[in-house]
């Protein structure tokens, strides 16, 4: 079972995030502002403009009723810290689109399957799937955490940012191959995906202008930023 410590014990210390405990950065774009709203864990909100987007919502970090409704959900796993149920109910409406992976498709049966290197367009917004897999660690019956070819990452493009959300991963060999990304949100959370040193390499294969750690339990952030401070490219923003 995934830890859930910080969730888990801001839930218990204070109960779920409200809208206005949650941290947000704002980013301009040629196409209007962009906000990221980290909620927690692998979980993300999205408003460009008028449309609102959720990656991987996840019902222990927030009250998703006090939420805006989601324009768009987007799904990178089937693991119940990504593919919530609940979650899904309490912030669609009845225009929600949903991309997914096929075996979330198969779950939930609904949404729109993407899968590895495919790419959609969602109002005029281009969506590319990347592979999220493990190459190093593995459950104790030999399985990795995240197979090979199961799981997404997605690359957003807003206007002139493109914005990456890598799901659960480790530095896999086709993070090399992306390019010119403006904010990179990368796991960090043993041992189902990175150490910080996986996250920095990782890091160092696209070199994206503002790294966000995401996903990183009780890791040391602190470690990543030490690890990246030499890399003049790329600005660790701790959230």
């Amino acid at each position: 079972m995934k830890r859930f410590i910080p969730a888990l014990l801001l839930i218990v210390l204070t109960g779920p995030l409200s809208m206005a405990q949650i941290q947000k950065d704002t980013f301009t774009t040629n196409e209007g502002d962009l906000e990221i709203w980290h909620i927690g864990h692998g979980t993300l909100m999205f408003k460009f403009g008028e449309q609102i987007i959720h990656v991987d919502p996840f019902s222990r970090l927030t009250d998703y009723h006090q939420l805006p409704k989601a324009d768009l959900i987007l799904i990178t796993h089937e693991h119940g810290d990504h593919l919530d149920t609940v979650a899904i109910k309490a912030i669609r409406k009845a225009s929600t689109d949903i991309i997914l992976t096929s075996v979330c498709r198969d779950i939930i049966d609904e949404g729109q399957v993407i899968g590895n290197h495919e790419t959609t367009t969602w109002n005029d917004l281009l969506i590319e799937a990347v592979p999220a897999y493990n190459l190093v660690h593995k459950r104790d019956n030999g399985e990795f955490f995240h197979p090979k070819g199961r799981g997404n990452g997605y690359i957003l493009t807003f206007g002139d940012k493109r914005v990456y959300v890598a799901g659960d991963t480790e530095d896999i060999p086709e993070m090399q191959a992306i390019q010119n990304i403006d904010i990179a949100f990368l796991p960090m959370n043993l041992p189902y995906t990175m150490t910080p040193e996986m996250t920095a390499n990782a890091a160092r294969f696209f070199n994206p202008a503002i790294l966000f750690p995401y996903h990183y339990g009780d890791t040391d952030t602190s470690i990543l930023v030490e690890l990246m401070k030499d890399n003049t490219k790329t600005e660790v923003r701790i959230r």
